[in-house]
């Protein structure tokens, strides 16, 4: 068997037991995804499991890029399409997120469950595309508080009000809870207009921020300088609680 062979034949095996612990999600829930099942599902040794996958997490990993991938393939339309109107384009993902989440409930307990080591590559993936879409945001100048904040608001908002609604029986669903979270976290993170000379310091010193990376004629030296200056403006400039 050639190379090329053999890392065919490795990767089909790998495509193979993610399925197979894909099926066992939606069949018994996150309790069913043991190394022991998956790999009798799959017709393995459970070493084979670790080699490929290096421990459970790995696995789960694997299970729920998998799980994405299959659920944005079955959408007609681009789920990362973007207009000019980047309050809508979060509002559109926001929507999405919510929708994947109640979609697959086991696969969030699994992602979730406790002692998990780190946060898996699908969910950091997820979190750098809505870091762009608080940066778009932010270079428009309509964040009011810093981007990181921005961001780490949205993304925890979003996990909570899936698992809030996964964790209330379905009849009993308010339909109306994931806008209205949505719409209290925009009510403190944007501002009411872009940002223009005339508008709130903090507002303007934030669309600035957002725009160092990308300043023609300065060295990263310099740029690092006007964002240590800018951090501390919006430090000084932050409401105090």
């Amino acid at each position: 068997m050639t190379k090329a062979q053999e890392t065919g034949s490795r990767e089909d095996l790998r495509s193979e037991i993610v399925a197979e612990a894909a099926r066992l999600l939606r069949e018994k829930g996150a309790d069913g995804v043991t190394t022991r099942a998956v790999a009798q599902a799959a017709g393995v040794q459970a070493p084979t499991i670790y080699r490929l996958f290096g421990d459970k997490d790995g696995l789960v990993d694997a299970v729920a890029e998998h799980v994405m991938a299959s659920y944005v393939a079955s959408k007609a339309e681009d789920p990362g399409a973007s207009t000019t109107d980047p309050v809508a384009d979060l509002r559109a993902a926001w929507a999405r997120h919510v929708e994947f989440g109640l979609a697959n409930p086991e696969l969030f307990a699994l992602m979730g469950a406790p002692g998990r080591s780190a946060r898996s590559p699908a969910t950091l993936a997820g979190i750098a595309v809505l870091r762009g879409r608080i940066g778009r945001l932010a270079a428009a100048g309509l964040l009011r508080v810093e981007e990181p904040l921005a961001l780490t608001m949205v993304h925890a908002a979003g996990t909570g009000t899936v698992l809030a609604l996964l964790g209330t029986p379905e009849p009993e669903r308010d339909p109306a809870l994931a806008d209205a979270m949505l719409d209290a976290v925009l009510g403190r993170v944007l501002a009411q207009a872009p940002a223009v000379p005339d508008t709130t310091t903090r507002a303007v010193a934030v669309t600035f921020a957002a725009a160092v990376p990308d300043l023609p004629g300065l060295s990263d030296a310099e740029r690092s300088v006007l964002g240590e200056w800018l951090d501390r403006s919006l430090a000084a400039l932050r409401p105090s609680s």
